[in-house]
């Protein structure tokens, strides 16, 4: 049986991520928790990808927006920071999504610390070559890096693993 607390979390987890707008709030892996109260009251969680992300506002924004408009008498969105977002909350639906987009997903790690080499491989997005080079830090936003293939010579965004 569905309960409007599924169907809340549903709406919520369906908002494009501002940034990234070819995912969406869930395969990013942002929404944390959806309660639902009695009016209905609506309260989601939501980890940004990291502190001071500009783009938080305007999922809270938009999240109080769509389930407004779905039925939620009121929407709370509270930015929490226990359990930390990490790259690997990314969903495969959400990595294959980044790269068709032309966007290098991250490397899935496990628990512990990232560990980044200095060869760190990064695969185009277009022609599949690991011989690529970093062109900045810092692309678009600041949680992409901008590379280019020295194969293919096509430049293209690297969302960077943390």
């Amino acid at each position: 049986m569905v309960t409007p607390a599924t169907d809340f979390r549903a709406l919520a987890g369906a908002v494009p991520d501002p940034e990234l707008p070819v995912l969406t709030l869930a395969e990013l892996g942002v929404l944390r928790n959806v309660r639902v109260d009695d009016g209905p009251h609506v309260t989601v969680d939501l980890a940004p990808t990291y502190l001071g992300c500009p783009a938080v506002e305007t999922m809270a924004d938009d999240i109080r927006s769509t389930l407004t408009a779905h039925g939620a008498a009121s929407v709370t969105v509270r930015t929490v920071h226990a359990p930390p977002w990490s790259t690997d909350d990314i969903t495969p639906a959400g990595r294959t999504k980044l790269a068709a987009a032309g966007i290098a997903p991250p490397r899935p790690h496990r628990s512990g610390p990232v560990l980044v080499p200095l060869t760190h491989p990064v695969r185009c997005p277009h022609c599949g070559s690991a011989d690529t080079e970093l062109l900045s830090r810092f692309s678009s936003t600041a949680c992409k890096a901008l590379r280019r293939c020295t194969a293919c010579r096509e430049p293209f965004d690297h969302f960077k693993e943390h």
